[in-house]
């Protein structure tokens, strides 16, 4: 397949002398939904701001569909589309003029612009406020009015840094639709985030980064597959006495009333229950523990405790 992205034998150390990247080596195809997760500080930003040209390389290169950004960079300037993760949006002009001067920056005219907003604001919910200002505007808004800007010159590449950062369960998913609805046609997105699950229900291929190194690149399959135990949280009606011992069963007991369960994948709830009940406990409550993105990510980054 044709790559969006390469990343070869990347470095970027700062004028403290923080190495931020150590010899980072990276492949995104055409048209993946790529998770590209770490934790705080582990380098995730370096990287998007070197791809995105605002951050200088201090050695190695970068490739956006097949040229050199340092060669080229306004081709990855014209084939990247940035959603950041902090808000930048001139408070003072309505969102629709905000829309037209950037797609000015791109070289198009105002007639393709306002037909380009027009989809993009219906796609994104925001068409009712196109005369209103970003500080008129909800968080969750002003969200979705980085999205329909970063998309304003239709990119190949939309990078997506933490973009349902604050906002609600609803509109989360309603979000996770749209993402799929262009990736479907044919948008590469990179994706960070906070949210795992996200991460998980979303993308195809992932990679963890941390401490500055490329420390898993894989497919959503093989996570899956690697992750052979999964961990419920029980809460019982009965005071918990003893150990619960069964084949492929790993008991800890939280407090009086609670406890944490270590299965393989092959050991079912209805068995977790039955097991509990042949102890003389019923069973009031019982929830998955984290999904299996979260355990590998966790196994993998153990003294870190936030993404």
């Amino acid at each position: 397949m044709e790559k969006a992205l390469e990343i070869i034998g990347l470095n970027k150390i700062y004028r403290n002398n923080i190495q931020a990247l150590d010899n980072i080596n990276l492949t995104i195809e055409k048209g993946d939904l790529f998770a590209f997760l770490g934790p705080n500080g582990a380098g995730k930003s370096t990287v998007i701001g070197i791809i995105s040209s605002l951050v200088r390389i201090t050695s190695g290169d970068v490739y956006v569909l097949g040229e050199n950004i340092k060669n080229n960079p306004d081709f990855a300037k014209r084939n990247i589309g940035l959603v950041p993760q902090e808000y930048n949006l001139c408070q003072f002009i309505p969102i629709e003029e905000t829309m037209i001067n950037v797609a000015g920056y791109f070289g198009i005219n105002r007639k393709d612009a306002e037909k380009k907003i027009y989809t993009l604001f219906n796609q994104l919910g925001i068409w009712h406020k196109r005369k209103n200002t970003p500080r008129e505007l909800s968080g969750g808004m002003k969200r979705r009015l980085m999205i329909a800007r970063a998309l304003i010159h239709s990119p190949k590449i939309l990078i997506l840094d933490e973009p349902t950062a604050g906002v609600d369960t609803e509109l989360r998913l309603t979000m996770w639709d749209f993402f799929q609805e262009i990736n479907n046609q044919g948008v590469t997105i990179i994706l960070t985030t906070h949210y795992l699950e996200e991460a998980e229900r979303l993308c195809k291929n992932l990679a963890i980064i941390h401490k500055g190194n490329i420390i898993q690149n894989s497919s959503m399959d093989e996570v899956f597959n690697m992750k052979k135990k999964h961990t419920y949280i029980i809460k019982t009606l009965e005071e918990i006495q003893s150990n619960i011992k069964s084949e492929g069963l790993s008991f800890k007991k939280i407090d009086s009333n609670t406890c944490e369960i270590i299965v393989d994948d092959s050991v079912s709830i209805t068995h977790i229950i039955e097991k509990m009940k042949d102890n003389n406990l019923n069973v009031i409550n019982i929830i998955s523990k984290r999904n299996r993105l979260e355990e590998l990510f966790m196994d993998l980054t153990k003294e870190e405790i936030s993404v």
